[in-house]
């Protein structure tokens, strides 16, 4: 097991698995997992010779639970990514991974603190810049307005999506995660009118992919049963904050070497639809793109539905740079 320390990053306090010695990499999760979803990457980061960090973002887990659905705009979580940096490797920058909502916090991080981010890899989200409206416009259009389900719209409503998920949280993590991993079958869609609950039509498998074992659900279970889903959830809820202040930086592209990793049956890598080059997508972004993997047969939770090919080439990534 990794060692858990408490960090101060200046607005909050987070808890990270710290494992090895040697240049700081900072792992950051998506929803709704944490720093547990990086459990196969760890070691072998550390025994490449770096300092493995998979923290838990703040509303999750052992780090700082604020109240404030504004505490939780990418402002907040791209500051906590940079504090935490600063906390444990001073002298220098540091390199950052980050799987779903993580992806965006940190190709943030490296956009709008680049003397902080000495490379950036994303997981399941490319970048695709700054942003030219807000994505709730975005899904209101093609969802909401057309009466369908979306589930980022069902999320901003503050006080039903968490009491749906605290219901039972085991069998809401069970639902969500088979909803969007690889081997849900293809013709399994979901289809309900806007204002609909999550769960509603979605499908508790048995068995259970063999990617995600009792014992590791047992332990994500026990997380969200003592921090719940507030926090989590609230990361939806701010969408215009986001785009408000990143227009600050328009024009300014991430210059550090980057990564992008998804798999082809992940509705996050791919948007709203199959992106033919994700490469292409993210080249007037960024100027260092070193590699695009896209996984056949994976899906949203990439590092542990194929966690010895994602780790591998994290670590090829890592002793490139």
């Amino acid at each position: 097991m990794p060692d858990f320390r408490i960090i101060d990053a200046g607005e909050a306090k987070l808890r990270c698995a710290i494992e090895g010695a040697g240049p700081l990499v900072i792992l950051v999760h998506g929803f709704p997992e944490s720093w547990f979803s990086w459990r196969h990457q760890i070691g072998p980061i550390a025994a490449a010779g770096f300092t493995a960090c998979a923290l838990d973002v703040r509303g999750y887990g052992g780090s700082d639970k604020p109240e404030p659905v504004e505490a939780y705009s990418m402002a907040h979580l791209t500051a906590d990514v940079a504090g935490v940096a600063r906390a444990l490797q001073p002298d220098r920058p540091a390199i950052l991974i980050g799987h779903d909502w993580g992806a965006p916090i940190v190709w943030n991080t490296a956009l709008t603190r680049p003397e902080q981010v000495a490379a950036v890899a994303g997981l399941s989200v490319p970048y695709s810049g700054v942003p030219t409206r807000p994505f709730t416009e975005i899904f209101d259009t093609l969802y909401t307005k057309k009466d369908r389900f979306f589930y980022q719209a069902w999320f901003q409503k503050v006080g039903p999506p968490e009491a749906e998920a605290e219901a039972d949280v085991r069998g809401f993590l069970r639902k969500f995660y088979y909803w969007i991993c690889g081997e849900r079958p293809e013709g399994e869609r979901v289809m309900k009118p806007a204002g609909a609950p999550l769960l509603e039509g979605l499908v508790d498998p048995d068995p259970f992919p063999a990617w995600l074992t009792p014992a590791d659900l047992d332990y994500y279970v026990g997380e969200f049963e003592r921090s719940g889903f507030r926090g989590p959830i609230s990361r939806y809820r701010n969408h215009e904050r986001d785009f408000e202040w990143l227009q600050a930086f328009k024009g300014r592209k991430i210059d550090q070497p980057s990564l992008l990793i998804g798999g082809d049956r992940d509705p996050a890598f791919n948007g709203f639809g199959r992106i033919a080059d994700p490469g292409a997508l993210m080249g007037d972004h960024v100027s260092d793109l070193r590699g695009v993997h896209v996984l056949p047969g994976c899906g949203h939770w990439t590092q542990q539905e194929r966690p010895a090919e994602v780790t591998r080439l994290l670590l090829d990534w890592l002793k490139g740079l």
